[in-house]
């Protein structure tokens, strides 16, 4: 009887360790994840790490004389987007092997893994509170101010 429970114990000891050390290899493979996409003109790349942040950005000299401020940032924020959904998608393909079967990766990723649409939804803007920016409260002359 206490050789099962024993052998019970080995055997769960022995998964644990198994577990932690597939958890470890995960990691390590995660954190070495980099994308690095340049823009289809050329102009910007960027490289973003497996946690979304950004590395590193490298703006063409040419850049500031092809585009407009606005543009440039639409090519940068574009880039990076690019960037990031290539990192996820390879961070998803590391992490799958170690999740449960219905798992999404790259929701679990992104946090929303077990959230429903209607937690997701950003609640409706407040109503702004009665402001008092145009009233005084100090009497001038003998009318009050309103």
């Amino acid at each position: 009887m206490v050789a099962d429970h024993r052998a019970q114990v080995d055997d769960l000891i022995a998964g644990y360790r198994r577990s932690r050390e597939q958890l470890g290899a995960v990691q390590r493979a995660l954190v070495t994840i980099q994308e690095t996409v340049t823009s289809d003109d050329g102009l910007v790349t960027v490289t973003v790490s497996s946690s979304g942040t950004l590395l590193s950005l490298d703006i063409a000299e040419s850049a500031y004389r092809a585009l407009r401020p606005p543009e440039l940032a639409a090519v940068i924020i574009r880039t990076t987007a690019l960037a990031t959904a290539r990192v996820t998608r390879r961070s998803s393909e590391v992490l799958a092997p170690v999740l449960p079967r219905d798992t999404d990766p790259e929701a679990l990723l992104r946090g929303t893994a077990d959230l429903s649409a209607a937690e997701m939804t950003p609640p409706p803007p407040a109503e702004p509170d009665e402001t008092f920016e145009n009233k005084t409260w100090m009497r001038s002359g003998s009318a009050r101010d309103a």
